[in-house]
C-alpha cells in the first residue's frame, strides 16, 4: 500500500509539475510573443451605392502605446503602404503619461488621410495596476482617482497635425472616391460618457448644414463608431440608421482558450462577439459591426494569447 500511495503522489507531482511549466510556457508566449505579432485583418464590406469605387478604411484601436513601444510604432507607421482612403481610430491610443509624442510619430505617416475618431478612458486616465480577475465579475469599474492625461494635447494631434474628425457625441460627413459619408459616434460608453440621447440632434444638424444637401449625389453611407460595444450603443446606432459600425475596447478577449474563446469582453456584448465583423440585429434592422481585438494591452497585463493584436482593413464595396 505503501508503494502504491508513493507512485500515487509522485504521479500527482508529475501532473502539477507539467501543468506549472505549461502555464509558465503560455504566460512566457503571450508576453513576450504573440502580443508583439501584430497582424492585419481583411474584410469586404457590401455598402457602397451601385457602381461605386471602392473605399479602403483602416480601422485602429486600443493601442495603449507607452513611448519606449518602438516596435509598435514602427508597424503602425508602415500600415501607411495600404494606402487606406480612410483611418478609423476607435480609442485608447495612450497607454502612458509620457506617450503624446509617441502618438504623434506613430501617426505621423497618416496626416494625408482622411480619418474620424472617439476616446477611449485610456485617453484621459493613465493606466493603473489591477487585479484581472475582477473582469470576470463583470466590465471592470474605477474606484481610485486616476492620473489626468493631457487629452487636448491628443486632440490636438489628431484634429490639427492629422486634420481627423472628431466624433466623440457629434456627427460628420465627408464625401470619398465619388461616395458620401455620414459619421455619428460617441464617447467612452464604458464610463458612461455617451450622450445617445443627443444622436437624433446631432444627425439632424448635420443634415441640414452639409454641403451636397441641395446636390445630386449618391444616397450616403451612414456609419457610427464608438469605442465600446455596449448593446444599448450599438441597438441605439442601428435605430439611427448605421449601417457600419466600428468598435474596439474589448481586446477580443486579450486571453481566449482554444475551442472556447474568450473569456470576457470587459462590457455587455456577448463573448462570441468579442472582436471580429459580422452583423448586428435589432428591432428588425441591422449593421455591420468590425470589433477590433485591438494592438496594445495595458503596460500592467502585458499579454495576449490565442488573440493576435490587430489593425483592420475594410474595404468598402458597392452593393449587388
Amino acid at each position: 500500500m505503501s508503494s502504491q500511495r508513493s507512485v500515487g503522489g509522485a504521479a500527482a507531482q508529475l501532473a502539477v509539475g507539467a501543468l506549472a511549466v505549461g502555464a509558465a510556457g503560455a504566460l512566457a508566449w503571450g508576453t513576450v510573443v504573440e502580443r508583439n505579432m501584430f497582424t492585419v485583418r481583411n474584410e469586404t464590406v457590401p455598402v457602397l451605392q451601385p457602381g461605386s469605387r471602392p473605399v479602403t478604411v483602416l480601422h485602429l484601436s486600443d493601442l495603449h502605446l507607452a513611448p519606449f513601444q518602438t516596435n509598435k510604432q514602427d508597424w503602425v507607421r508602415s500600415l501607411v503602404h495600404l494606402e487606406p482612403d480612410l483611418v478609423v481610430s476607435t480609442g485608447d491610443l495612450l497607454g502612458h503619461e509620457d506617450a503624446i509624442g509617441a502618438i504623434a510619430h506613430t501617426l505621423a505617416p497618416f496626416a494625408h488621410v482622411p480619418g474620424v475618431f472617439v476616446h477611449g478612458s485610456n485617453d484621459y486616465y493613465a493606466p493603473v495596476m489591477k487585479n484581472p480577475f475582477t473582469y470576470f465579475t463583470g466590465p471592470s469599474k474605477q474606484t481610485r482617482e486616476l492620473a489626468r492625461l493631457d487629452t487636448a494635447e491628443l486632440e490636438r494631434v489628431l484634429t490639427e497635425d492629422l486634420g481627423w474628425l472628431d466624433l466623440n457625441n457629434k456627427a460628420r460627413a465627408i464625401e470619398l472616391r465619388g461616395s458620401r459619408f455620414e459619421f455619428f459616434g460617441v464617447n467612452d460608453a464604458h464610463r458612461n460618457w455617451d450622450r445617445l440621447d443627443k444622436l437624433p440632434g446631432n444627425i439632424e444638424e448635420l443634415r441640414e448644414n452639409v454641403g451636397w444637401q441641395d446636390e445630386e449625389g449618391p444616397e450616403p453611407v451612414t456609419i457610427g463608431v464608438t469605442h465600446a460595444p455596449y448593446q444599448r450603443v450599438l441597438n441605439s446606432f442601428v435605430t439611427h440608421g448605421a449601417e457600419l459600425i466600428f468598435a474596439g475596447h474589448t481586446h477580443g478577449g486579450q486571453v481566449n482558450v482554444p475551442g472556447f474563446g474568450a473569456l470576457v469582453t470587459n462590457c455587455d456584448l456577448p463573448r462570441d462577439r468579442a472582436s471580429g465583423f459580422g452583423v448586428w440585429h435589432h428591432a428588425l434592422r441591422t449593421a455591420y459591426l468590425n470589433v477590433s481585438a485591438g494592438l496594445g494591452t495595458s503596460i500592467y497585463a502585458p499579454v495576449r494569447f490565442a488573440c493576435k493584436p490587430e489593425a483592420v482593413l475594410l474595404t468598402l464595396t458597392a452593393r449587388a
